[in-house]
């Protein structure tokens, strides 16, 4: 038997009807990701102990990304 995943919806998800992120699932063995637009299709799946690091490289990233003098408005 297949438990189904009770998702969570980014409290950064905007908006609207809050349909603009991404939704989590934890696991005893992994996390699972998927675009709340989409939620039928693809989700990516992370060891446990792989999910904060790669969230902390996305903030990493992001912020270099956005601190470029060519990304500012």
């Amino acid at each position: 038997m297949i438990t189904p995943y009770i998702w969570r919806k980014s409290s950064y998800s905007g908006g609207g009807e809050g349909n603009a992120c991404v939704e989590t699932a934890a696991c005893p063995t992994h996390i699972a990701i998927r675009d709340s637009k989409t939620p039928t299709r693809a989700t990516l799946a992370f060891p446990t102990g792989a999910f904060t690091p790669f969230i902390e490289v996305l903030k990493t990233a992001r912020s270099t990304v956005t601190d470029s003098p060519g990304f500012r408005g």
